[in-house]
């Protein structure tokens, strides 16, 4: 529809590579070593930040 992306765009978050490629980063942030969250989950799902609205 208007503005939204069709569900062949968006990544299925709940696939073992997708779900071990978020682990990755929640070991980076539990271990103190991920500065800006967002930006590497978005990195890591290939997602770019300038497409999505403001939150």
């Amino acid at each position: 529809m208007f503005g939204k992306k069709s569900q062949r765009e968006i990544e299925d978050l709940t696939t073992p590579e997708a779900v071990a490629r978020g682990q990755k980063v929640y070991d980076r942030i539990v271990a103190g070593k991920c500065k800006d969250v967002r930006a590497e989950l978005d990195a890591v799902h290939g997602r770019d930040r300038q497409d999505k609205r403001a939150s």
